[in-house]
């Protein structure tokens, strides 16, 4: 039985839908021992700011049952670093590239955009909505349907012919009403979930296992969540979802997909395998002909409800 993992995205086209999430993969390069990077449908990189960040101070991982919280703190070299030294190491020729974009408030996400809309090779922008917006008190942005309307619009109108995605927090009461204001805002496709603020402490030292206190939880324990998500976002709005959230295996990717996602992002599973990623795009379309899936697109959104 000959399968088709062939994926698209708006001003894309994925060879699969095994895509990589950002801050678990590093700039790509780092994963290139493992596998080959051109096997995958997309690399996410790590978010990117307009000047360089040191990130949280240490220790700002600590491991969980079925997860892991991290409180990074968007360590990352800066987009002009990564665009002369970064990117041209990349095989943008054969994989999509995505940048992901990392700012405090509207008028910064447009600027990084706008320096990112002009990059030959990076295929499109993903907006991370989770940021604290400094002008408003602090709030993320991704909290408030208004402000996440507001700053998808505004990156939109500097980003080019790039798409932009926005990737959802979980870390609210209604993701769907956030998902909405996003695509009003001119979102091309949505990515969700990031991670669940959470938090972990040691009895013995008295002291949170985080210097930062909390942190955000992602890994397997999360999966639920992150499927029950995507669920409600693929019936509430038209974009494409991107989904990600604890997955660890092809049967995975096929669960989100089987509730409307079009692709997926690896995470913590980088951590636990390097080479996880590629281990997973190899092993679809083999689980796609033993189930007898002849396409990612007939089998997209086919879930059963009961009494449906």
């Amino acid at each position: 039985m000959s399968v088709d993992t062939t994926v698209r995205l708006p001003g894309m086209r994925l060879k699969n839908p095994v895509m990589t999430a950002s801050g678990t993969f590093g700039y790509g390069l780092e994963f290139a021992p493992y596998g080959d990077l051109r096997a995958l449908g997309g690399i996410v990189v790590k978010g990117l700011s307009l000047a360089p960040r040191l990130g949280n101070p240490m220790p700002r991982i600590a491991e969980t049952p079925s997860g892991m919280l991290n409180a990074i703190g968007l360590q990352n070299c800066g987009v002009e670093v990564f665009l002369r030294d970064k990117l041209p190491r990349l095989p943008h020729a054969a994989t999509p590239i995505i940048a992901n974009l990392y700012a405090c408030d509207a008028d910064e996400f447009a600027e990084l955009a706008g320096v990112l809309s002009k990059a030959e090779g990076v295929a499109a922008l993903e907006v991370n909505i989770s940021c604290p917006n400094v002008k408003a008190g602090g709030i993320a942005f991704g909290q408030d349907p208004a402000m996440a309307g507001r700053l998808t619009e505004a990156v939109k109108k500097r980003a080019g012919d790039k798409p932009v995605w926005v990737k959802l927090s979980p870390n609210v009461t209604d993701i769907v009403a956030i998902a909405r204001a996003a695509v009003l805002g001119g979102a091309d496709a949505l990515t969700c979930i990031n991670t669940l603020t959470g938090m972990s402490v040691d009895i013995r030292t008295r002291k949170p296992r985080l210097a930062n206190g909390i942190g955000g939880l992602s890994g397997p324990a999360i999966k639920p969540v992150a499927l029950r998500c995507v669920w409600q976002v693929c019936r509430a709005v038209s974009a494409p979802v991107i989904a990600v959230g604890g997955i660890s295996s092809a049967e995975d990717v096929l669960e989100f997909m089987l509730v409307g996602a079009h692709a997926v992002q690896i995470g913590t599973a980088n951590f636990m395998r390097p080479d996880m990623a590629f281990r997973i795009a190899e092993r679809l379309p083999v689980l796609m002909e033993e189930l007898g899936i002849g396409s990612l697109d007939a089998y997209r959104g086919t879930l059963a409800l009961p009494g449906a």
